[in-house]
C-alpha cells in the first residue's frame, strides 16, 4: 500500500513537471509571436493601434510571469539546488510586479473595449479621440503602479524552508513566506479585488449591450442565413473570453497561495500546482489572442 501510495505520488508530480514544462515554452513561445504581431506596425512605418499596444504589454507581462516562475523550477529540479534568499526575493517580486501588470492590462482592456462599445455612439466624437491617446500611457502606469504596489514583496518572501525532512527535501528548496504573511496576502489582494471588479462591472455592460444589439438586428438574422459575427462582435466576444479565463484561473491561484501562507504547507505537489495555475493564463491568453487573429481584432477597434 505505501509503494502504491509513492508510486501514484511520483507519477501525478513527474505529471505536473511536465504540464508545466510545456506551459513555460508554449507560452513563452506564443507571447514572442503575440508581441512582434502587435508591434510590427511599428516595423512598417505605420501607427499602433491603441488594441495593439495593450496586446504587447499584455505579452511582455506574460513571458515575465512564465520566464521566472520557470527560473525557480529549472533551479530546484534541473540544477537540484535551491535559490538564495537573494534571488528568491528577486524572482518573486519580479514575477509578483509582472502578474499584477497583466491583471491590470486586462482591465484596461475589458474597460477600453466596453468604451469603444458606448463611444460609437454619435455626440461623442471628442471623447474618441482623447481615448485612444491615453492608452499609451495607462499601460505604462499599470507597471508603475504594479511595482510600487508589490514592494512589500521582498520583505515577506524569504530563502528555501530549513528542516531535516529528507523525504521530502526538493519541497524544502522552494522560496518561502514568513510566518506573518497572511495577513499581507489578504491586503495584496485588495487592488486585485478592485481590478476584478472593474473587469465585471464592464464585461457585464458589454454583454447587455451585445444583448440589445441582437435584439435591434434580431429581423437581419433572420432573413440572412449565412450571418456572421461583426468584427465588433468578434472582438467583444474575445475580450470576455479573456476576462472569464483570467478570473477563473486567478481565483484557484489565489486560493492555493493562501492555503500555503496560511499553514505553510510546502509539500512538492502544491509547489508544483501552484505553478502550474499561476502559469495557465500567461499561456491561455496568447494563444487564445494568436488563434483569434489579433489585426482582425484589432480593426474592429474604430477608436
Amino acid at each position: 500500500m505505501y509503494f502504491q501510495y509513492n508510486m501514484q505520488k511520483t507519477i501525478g508530480e513527474v505529471a505536473l513537471k511536465t504540464i508545466f514544462s510545456l506551459q513555460v515554452v508554449i507560452g513563452t513561445l506564443a507571447n514572442v509571436i503575440l508581441f512582434f504581431q502587435n508591434v510590427s506596425p511599428i516595423l512598417t512605418g505605420l501607427r499602433m493601434r491603441p488594441i495593439h499596444t495593450i496586446f504587447a504589454h499584455m505579452a511582455v507581462a506574460n513571458s515575465l510571469v512564465l520566464l521566472f516562475t520557470g527560473i525557480h523550477h529549472m533551479v530546484t529540479f534541473v540544477l537540484h539546488k535551491p535559490l538564495s534568499t537573494l534571488w528568491c526575493k528577486l524572482v518573486y517580486y519580479i514575477r509578483v510586479v509582472a502578474r499584477s501588470t497583466t491583471l491590470c492590462s486586462t482591465c484596461v482592456l475589458s474597460t477600453y473595449r466596453f468604451l469603444t462599445l458606448v463611444l460609437g455612439s454619435p455626440g461623442t466624437a471628442v471623447l474618441r479621440g482623447r481615448v485612444p491617446k491615453a492608452i499609451g500611457p495607462v499601460c505604462g502606469t499599470c507597471w508603475v503602479f504594479s511595482a510600487m504596489l508589490n514592494i512589500y514583496v521582498p520583505v515577506i518572501v524569504t530563502g528555501p524552508q530549513d528542516t531535516n525532512n529528507d523525504s521530502n527535501i526538493q519541497a524544502n528548496w522552494f522560496c518561502s513566506y514568513l510566518r506573518h504573511a497572511t495577513g499581507i496576502v489578504f491586503l495584496w489582494s485588495a487592488p486585485d479585488a478592485v481590478f476584478i471588479g472593474l473587469m465585471g462591472w464592464a464585461s457585464g455592460s458589454m454583454m447587455l449591450l451585445l444583448q440589445r444589439h441582437r435584439q435591434r438586428v434580431r429581423h437581419v438574422h433572420t432573413t440572412n442565413h449565412n450571418h456572421r459575427c461583426s468584427p465588433e462582435t468578434r472582438a467583444t466576444h474575445t475580450v470576455l473570453m479573456l476576462v472569464i479565463t483570467f478570473v477563473t484561473f486567478y481565483m484557484l491561484s489565489f486560493l492555493l497561495t493562501l492555503y500555503i501562507a496560511l499553514f505553510l504547507d510546502f509539500r512538492l505537489w502544491l509547489m508544483h500546482a501552484s505553478g502550474v495555475l499561476s502559469s495557465c493564463f500567461p499561456t491561455v491568453c496568447p494563444l487564445l489572442l494568436i488563434f483569434r487573429d489579433p489585426k482582425k481584432l484589432g480593426s474592429a477597434h474604430k477608436l
